[in-house]
């Protein structure tokens, strides 16, 4: 035999003893690779985009309990003032407007203030150790409507003033309003701060999906050469992407719920301070409903989603410009 028969002998016809590379091996070498400075960075970005979101959903979601729990405390109520007049006995006056009040069809409770404890209601505006003996301080009585029930407020302002015609009454509709437009304003908000974190996220998928064609553009030609469609190579991607986009969701997502819940346990080292006392005012109990966080883990799914979908449909234009 020549030469050059001994040097082309291992490229003879082995027929059915061909070696057979295991599908694992054959997967070891993606198209896209799995860890990479831009697959790192893009983790990073998604991660913090999560977070941000994440943060602003459970914000709006506090406001939008707190404020539905002081609207559904407020509407409940009805406040009356009974004010000094000349000729008028005030406490007299006062007892009459809670019988009243009391013989009222769906008024379950009455509650009538003291001197002493309207005058604390003047204390954070005027200031506590003065002397209110010599001020007309009005006596206020707060009433309880029974849930459901819905009050003849013309006639009820008319029977008091029967009785006592200095009484005013005041249903809270003014406040209800202004705590409607306040949550509305809230959740619109946070709306446009969630739908700017989305845009950001599409921006940077789409940047770091052209950075991988760019980095993979010999790979991808010899695919196309040998035959694999556009349908082929995009899966790829995808799949390469959703991952990635699942792993910055987990993690920015999963600070966001730590955080949360760590800040009901903060909040309760500062109960019964000022500062506690005014977040328990503003915010409640400062804690998330068990759907709270399922809102948010479904925000994190949702944001991996949209940045598989994002590099796909930059995949597909850059591959018609290879094309």
């Amino acid at each position: 035999m020549s030469r050059t028969g001994d040097e082309h002998g291992p490229l003879m016809d082995l027929g059915q003893d061909r070696p057979q590379v295991p599908a694992k091996a054959r997967n070891l070498s993606p198209i896209v690779p799995r860890a990479s400075i831009a697959g790192r960075a893009l983790v990073a970005v998604v991660a913090i985009m999560t977070f941000l979101a994440s943060i602003t959903t459970g914000a709006v979601l506090l406001v939008s309990a707190s404020a539905a729990e002081w609207q559904s405390d407020v509407s409940s109520e009805i406040t009356l003032q009974v004010r000094p007049a000349p000729g008028r006995d005030l406490d007299r006056d006062s007892a009459a407007v809670v019988e009243a009040m009391r013989s009222q069809p769906g008024i379950v409770e009455v509650r009538p203030f003291t001197k002493e404890q309207s005058s604390k209601l003047l204390e954070p505006w005027l200031g506590s150790g003065l002397s209110f003996d010599d001020l007309p301080i009005p006596r206020v009585i707060v009433a309880r409507v029974q849930p459901g029930t819905t009050l003849d407020l013309a006639g009820l302002r008319s029977r008091v003033t029967q009785v006592a015609p200095s009484t005013s009454v005041d249903d809270h509709r003014a406040w209800i309003e202004r705590m409607r437009t306040m949550t509305g304003a809230t959740v619109f908000a946070g709306l446009g701060i969630l739908a700017l974190v989305i845009v950001a996220t599409i921006i940077s998928v789409s940047f770091a999906t052209r950075g991988a064609m760019a980095a993979n553009r010999p790979i991808v030609e010899v695919l196309h050469f040998v035959g694999a469609g556009d349908r082929y190579i995009a899966n790829r991607f995808q799949r390469h992407f959703l991952r990635l986009g699942l792993e910055g969701g987990l993690i920015g997502g999963g600070v966001a719920m730590l955080g949360f819940g760590f800040s009901e346990s903060i909040a309760g080292w500062f109960s019964g301070t000022p500062v506690g006392d005014q977040f328990a005012a503003l915010l409640g109990t400062f804690s998330l409903r068990p759907s709270g966080y399922l809102a948010l883990a479904a925000q994190a799914v949702l944001i991996a989603a949209i940045t598989a979908w994002a590099s796909r449909r930059t995949l597909f234009a850059t591959l018609d410009d290879i094309d």
